[in-house]
């Protein structure tokens, strides 16, 4: 086995993640973000952290990546050097900190940012959505950025770090549309990859094509 794996070119991982389905992770960083919306101080920190993570996403940036086939998979095994398609920030609209750089969080309506962890090689069949549910007796108003929360096949597979050094990861961007009665009470939330071949219901691990966080707003 170790013979056969020194036969493989540099650019091709000698041990692949086994992991069938990649994990969830939301930003801000936090799986508990809490903070009073009439108090800056309390939420510049999660501002700041989705303004920083963007970077790489900023429409200037990616305006010098490729235009690639909406919901085709971009192939490119012949390519000595991979093409990456644009994911412009933009796109995920009121929660891009452009028409408000406050994600939504200085009036009580706070976005998070939702992304898989790269898996090199993964080409999810189906229509990957993202879907969230609150975890309680009511349902919780929630706005999806882009629309419908979907992950576009165009930005699969990814060819690992030496293959794709600018690959830059898909997101969906869900705005929680809390009213007066959601106010001052920790609300859990439990994001999914639906729609897909990904699993998102293994008790073995919490976060593998799911993710669950906790906000509590207060004023």
């Amino acid at each position: 086995m170790w013979v056969m794996l020194q036969t493989l070119p540099d650019t091709v991982p000698k041990y692949r993640d086994r992991v069938p389905s990649p994990g969830v992770v939301i930003r801000p960083g936090s799986l508990d973000i809490a903070f009073n919306r009439t108090i800056p101080q309390q939420y510049n920190q999660y501002v700041s952290h989705l303004h920083n993570f963007l970077q790489t996403y900023n429409d200037s940036v990616q305006e010098k990546n490729e235009l690639c086939l909406v919901n085709e998979y971009t192939e490119q095994e012949e390519a000595a050097e991979k093409k990456v398609c644009q994911f412009k920030r933009s796109l995920l609209r009121m929660c891009s900190g452009v028409s408000d750089r406050f994600f939504g969080y200085a009036e009580g309506k706070p976005c998070i940012l939702i992304k898989m962890n790269r898996i090199i090689g993964l080409k999810p069949r189906g229509e990957p959505y993202v879907n969230c549910t609150a975890k309680r007796d009511t349902p919780l108003l929630m706005s999806y950025y882009p629309d419908q929360g979907k992950f576009d096949k165009m930005y699969f597979p990814y060819y690992g770090k030496q293959l794709h050094p600018n690959y830059v990861q898909p997101l969906v961007a869900v705005k929680l549309m809390l009213e007066e009665a959601d106010y001052n009470t920790e609300i859990t939330i439990e994001c999914k990859v639906e729609g897909s071949d990904l699993e998102n219901s293994n008790d073995r691990d919490k976060f593998l094509g799911r993710v669950t966080f906790r906000v509590t707003v207060s004023q």
